[in-house]
């Protein structure tokens, strides 16, 4: 029948009981996924890490802008990585970054976020990870 009809035969799905198969133009199904495909990856949304690097002895408004562009960073639905860096002797007060980062997680708590990894101390920064909330 495929070929009076100069068609192919093609195999659908080969593990049923009995085998599935169409009689169609091959190179036209062929298009048909790939356009498919194509579409479905052009919607999907990449989930990117952001991170914002700050040190411990940071002004007010400073502050107030990185936490604003943490907020974005979230609404875009991608992860956030809150790196509190320090130098030479800042070592001794490593407390104060903790303090930091943590005021950084209580002052986004209205938001929906999940915080991946709580304040951590990782070489010469202090580091925490947030994510959007998945609904």
């Amino acid at each position: 029948m495929a070929e009076e009809a100069e068609l192919d035969l093609v195999v659908i799905s080969p593990n049923q009981a009995p085998p599935v198969a169409k009689i169609l133009n091959y190179g036209k199904y062929r298009y048909e996924l790939e356009k498919k495909a194509k579409e479905a990856k052009k919607k999907q949304h990449v989930v990117e890490i952001k991170e914002i690097k700050v040190r411990y002895k940071i002004d007010t408004h400073d502050y107030e802008v990185r936490l604003k562009n943490i907020r974005k960073f979230i609404s875009q639905g991608n992860k956030v990585k809150i790196v509190v860096m320090l130098r030479g002797r800042e070592m001794q007060h490593s407390n104060l970054a903790f303090e930091l980062a943590e005021r950084f997680i209580s002052d986004l708590s209205e938001d929906p976020i999940v915080v991946e990894k709580k304040p951590m101390l990782e070489g010469r920064n202090v580091t925490a990870w947030l994510i959007p909330q998945s609904n």
